[in-house]
């Protein structure tokens, strides 16, 4: 008797040879542990994250103290100024510390509203459809007249100005292509045989929406909106370069490019430093949105 139970309890050899299985999630962690490109660029996009969070205590000097003897000078001037200065004796590398916490947080801010506004009125039409779809829809399709970049200067233009102005108009922008990746995802699932199941159980409206539309539309929601991260940083740079943003003496990556333009011939790499921030930290979103994708498609 315990020599059967004995041999019951031990795997064959075709059991050991099954390949274990994974869920959803389970798989997308799978794929991005070996998408080298990926893991490299989001490093790179937490490590610049992360010496904006602690920029206090990372950035060598006060970022607002000015000097006219140490105006526009080189990278490694005296040992001490590692990126040198700007045009009225600040040290870059302070400023670009500094500069980081505002132009992130006007990149990912507008996105994270966006996606909760224009996530949760794309949700509702789709399921909902007639009238409602309708009214939704047609409110989102007068902003598809006006191109992104014209709309966010106009509206920030229209409240004035500054931060917090660039970040609601920049929410504005990109509410409506949230909204209509949200409808086109949820139209698609609502008709499906397991929601009409949980229907025909006679569930609420919102346990519906909650267990299963919401779960299947999250993925490429989460994805698109990761993918506007970039173009907000390069709209909300936009906004301070052109004086609708962010006001001096505040850091922000897009007013010092506009403040160190007329410098370029004098120090042009100093005057180039918050462009290639931007560039740098746009391309890491873009890269690490785009291998975030492709893990999540299952059906590849």
């Amino acid at each position: 008797m315990s020599t059967a139970v004995s041999d019951a309890a031990v795997p064959d050899a075709a059991e050991l040879a099954l390949p274990k299985q994974r869920g959803y999630w389970g798989t997308v962690g799978y794929r991005l542990r070996y998408d080298y490109v990926t893991l490299f660029f989001l490093a790179l996009l937490a490590l610049i994250i992360l010496s904006a969070v602690f920029a206090p205590l990372l950035a060598p000097f006060d970022p607002y103290q000015e000097s006219i003897i140490r105006r526009l000078k080189p990278p490694g001037y005296m040992d001490r100024y590692i990126l040198g200065t700007d045009e009225l004796g600040r040290d870059m590398l302070s400023r670009l510390l500094y500069g980081g916490r505002i132009t992130l947080t006007m990149g990912i801010m507008p996105v994270v509203v966006a996606t909760l506004v224009g996530g949760s009125l794309g949700v509702l039409a789709g399921y909902a459809g007639g009238v409602v779809n309708m009214i939704i829809m047609r409110v989102v399709d007068v902003f598809y007249a006006f191109p992104s970049v014209l709309l966010a200067v106009a509206i920030s233009g229209a409240m004035g100005g500054g931060a917090v102005n660039g970040m609601i108009a920049l929410a504005l922008v990109f509410i409506p292509p949230l909204c209509r990746v949200a409808e086109t995802a949820t139209t698609q699932v609502r008709n499906l045989d397991f929601v009409d199941a949980a229907r025909a159980t006679g569930a609420p409206m919102r346990l519906v929406l909650w267990h299963h539309v919401l779960g299947n539309v999250l993925g490429p929601v989460l994805i698109y909106a990761s993918s506007l991260i970039s173009v907000a940083i390069i709209l909300a740079s936009g906004l301070s370069f052109l004086g609708l943003g962010v006001k001096p003496p505040d850091p922000d990556w897009g007013l010092m490019l506009n403040a160190l333009r007329q410098s370029i011939y004098v120090n042009p790499l100093v005057a180039a430093m918050p462009g290639i921030a931007i560039l740098i930290t746009s391309i890491s979103m873009n890269l690490v949105s785009d291998g975030l994708r492709s893990a999540m498609d299952v059906r590849s």
